[in-house]
Formats: C-alpha cells, sequence, structure tokens
C-alpha cells in the first residue's frame, strides 16, 4: 500500500468537465461552504424520452458525481443530497424496490473513485424500512472514507427533515428522563447534537432542480438560513456547471441572518 503524505498529491483530482468549463474565480468567503441538492425532475427527463422512470434515476447518477467533482474544484467543503425521503415509499413497490438495488449499486461501483478524492461519505437518514444492504453499505462507504477531509458528501436516504427533529426531541426526553440532561438547559445547540450529523455546519445554500418551488422536508433544521435556487433544469441534465451558477449567484446576495445589510468591500 502506498501511504499518501504530500497534500498536493494526496488525492486524484477532478477530471475536467467535457466542455472544458472552468470553475468561477470567488473570494473564499463567498464561496458556500455547505450546499444543499433536491435531486428532482428524473421521472420527469424519462417521460420526456418515453422511458420508464427507473431510467431517469440512472442518468442522475452521472449528474450526482460530476457535481461531487465541481464541488471539489470550486472549494465546496460540504455536499448534501436528497437521495431518497421518508415519503418516498408512497411510489410504487417496483420504483421503491430499484431505488434501494440502485442505491447499493452506486456506491458498489464508485465509493473508490469517490475515497481517491478524498471524499468522505456521511449518511443521515431512519434506519427503519431501509434495505439492510443498502445501510451496509453506506456504513461501509462511511468507514472506508472517515479520514478523508476534502469534500463530505451527506447521502439523505430514508430521509425527512421533520423525522430528524422528532427523533432528536425523542432522544431528548429520554435523557431528561433518565437524569443526564436538564430541560432548562435545553437550547438550539443542544438540539442540533442530537441531530442524525451533530457536525455537520447549517446550509448555506440549497438548490432544488426542475422547477419545483419548495424544500420537501429536507434538512429543515440546517436550512434555517440557507439562501435557496429553484432551476428548470432536470435533474440528469443538471451538472457542475450549474452548481457553480447557483454559486455565483449565492456570492452576490446580502445574508443578513435578521440584521442589516451587510456591505462588501
Amino acid at each position: 500500500m502506498t501511504v499518501r503524505n504530500d497534500l498536493a498529491t494526496r488525492f486524484r483530482e477532478p477530471h475536467p468537465h467535457p466542455s472544458g468549463a472552468r470553475p468561477p474565480t470567488l473570494p473564499a468567503n463567498l464561496i458556500p461552504k455547505h450546499v444543499g441538492i433536491v435531486m428532482d425532475g428524473n421521472g420527469r427527463w424519462a417521460k420526456v424520452r418515453g422511458l420508464a422512470r427507473t431510467k431517469g434515476h440512472e442518468a442522475g447518477e452521472d449528474a450526482l458525481f460530476d457535481c461531487v467533482e465541481g464541488a471539489i474544484e470550486l472549494g465546496v467543503r460540504w455536499l448534501s443530497v436528497y437521495a431518497f425521503s421518508t415519503e418516498n415509499w408512497k411510489r410504487s413497490p417496483e420504483e421503491v424496490a430499484f431505488l434501494m438495488r440502485f442505491t447499493d449499486r452506486v456506491f458498489g461501483r464508485r465509493i473508490d473513485d469517490m475515497d481517491a478524492l478524498g471524499v468522505r461519505v456521511r449518511w443521515a437518514g431512519r434506519r427503519p424500512r431501509l434495505w439492510g444492504n443498502v445501510i451496509r453499505r453506506l456504513e461501509a462507504s462511511e468507514e472506508l472514507t472517515r479520514d478523508n477531509d476534502r469534500l463530505t458528501l451527506v447521502m439523505c436516504v430514508n430521509y425527512g427533515g421533520r423525522a430528524e427533529i422528532a427523533d432528536a426531541a425523542a432522544a431528548i426526553a429520554r435523557d431528561v428522563r433518565e437524569g443526564r440532561l436538564r430541560p432548562d438547559r435545553i437550547d438550539e445547540a443542544t438540539v442540533g447534537r442530537y441531530l442524525d450529523e451533530p457536525d455537520m455546519p447549517d446550509l448555506d445554500l440549497v438548490i432544488r432542480t426542475s422547477g419545483e418551488k419548495r424544500l420537501s422536508n429536507f434538512l429543515l433544521w440546517q436550512a434555517a438560513y440557507a439562501e435557496l435556487s429553484f432551476v428548470d433544469t432536470l435533474w440528469p441534465d443538471f451538472d457542475r456547471r450549474h452548481l457553480w451558477s447557483a454559486c455565483e449567484e449565492f456570492a452576490r446576495r446580502d445574508r443578513r441572518y435578521g440584521g442589516t445589510v451587510a456591505h462588501r468591500a
């Protein structure tokens, strides 16, 4: 095994975009640290081409990993993506089964490359109902990449923002009952420690594809002050250039957090 000590050569560089496009030059303080993506439009992409919905999900795989490479090129440090929601169980059994198998296969194919890129994979979501092989694959991906620090990719699988907050409230209640936590000491920081990924920074930017304009229960706690970007592009047609464009727009916005306008030099 080769030991990688030199930070300059520790990880492989992202493949360039086929168009030759390069990331925009943005001041480091204006690059979003944490970007979330609601990957929407796979079914519609397939429908307009006369294909099965599952073909749209397959096409979305390349979009995701192109965005991973584009995020690394730009300097984004966290990328969270909505892969399967707690509401997606309402879909047909055939589509649910496909998505379970697909998630397993995707990381079987991609995890070594993610590791080579320096991506740390994390999983946010509930265990109940999720297929055992998917849980094992996600946990194995977390373990393999746990020491990487170039980009953290959070896969939200069997995830719902309300479910996450409800689970945190239940865990807090248990600790109060057992005397490990005082109710009068509970604040926002306390709640944050009980979320799926306690070290996850708040979202700076949420992008939703396909023209829909809603969060759909995605990282509700973490998105409290996120900038929102809704783009018409269907997810399989989305790539790092769209990501960069959304980040450029983000850099032009004034983030006030309830205060006055922050004038930039």
